[in-house]
């Protein structure tokens, strides 16, 4: 049982970070399209990070219970 729940917790902790890497494409785009790619940069790197610490709280809250 310990095993299982090593390896599943494992496979959870590998999809962090997957919103810092799409935030990231979509701010690069909008940059782009703005014509101010800094400023899309830091806005996909603030809303891709709070997108992978929301999902963070929501996994907690569901082991928890």
């Amino acid at each position: 049982m310990v095993i299982v729940n090593t390896m599943i917790r494992k496979k959870n902790q590998n999809k962090r970070g997957i919103g810092i890497g799409m935030g990231l494409a979509l701010g690069v785009a909008f940059g782009v399209a703005l014509d101010n790619i800094g400023l899309g940069i830091a806005l996909g790197i603030v809303f891709g990070a709070g997108y992978d610490l929301r999902q963070g709280k929501k996994k907690d809250r569901s082991e928890d219970q």
